[in-house]
């Protein structure tokens, strides 16, 4: 608890306790611990002086930010038009089932979350995934656990399809 606060008020100082940085902040914070702890909401709040409801609306309404812990490495399959017609539904099933999770859920070992959305904006790419920030576009089936095992490995980066 008191790591957190410590790291939390860095954070802070670091953005000069600006009320107009409080999203600079919360990315900052994400970035630290892979989502937005209470007690660092808390903190926020608190130090810059605005209520804790209105820290928290901010923090639910941008997607990027997460309030449940998060896995290691993000997978993020797209079902949009495009991808659902392609093939984007198969994939998704596959990636549940090599790692055992629904969309919305992250492993037991805290490696990776899954998490479906309804467009990445790139559409001729479709079926696609996205790990980490990096794009695998025309994914097929048996793609899925290449790319579990070689995130898992910590080998990933680099977009490739």
């Amino acid at each position: 608890m008191e790591a957190i606060s410590t790291k939390v008020k860095t954070i802070l100082n670091n953005h000069d306790r600006q009320k107009r940085t409080l999203i600079p902040i919360l990315q900052d914070i994400q970035t630290e611990y892979n989502y937005l702890p209470e007690l660092a909401l808390r903190i926020v709040a608190r130090a810059l002086e605005i209520p804790l409801i209105d820290v928290i609306s901010v923090a639910t309404f941008y997607r990027a930010f997460s309030l449940k812990p998060r896995g290691k490495h993000v997978i993020t399959v797209c079902l949009g038009t495009a991808c659902h017609v392609r093939g984007g539904p198969k994939i998704l099933a596959e990636f549940e089932k090599k790692l055992n999770i629904r969309a919305g859920e992250t492993t037991g070992d805290n490696r990776f979350t899954l998490e479906s959305v309804n467009c990445l904006g790139a559409c001729a790419l479709g079926p696609i995934a996205v790990i980490d920030g990096n794009y695998f576009g025309q994914m097929k089936i048996r793609t899925v656990d290449r790319l579990i095992k070689r995130f898992g490995s910590g080998k990933g980066s680099k977009s490739s399809s």
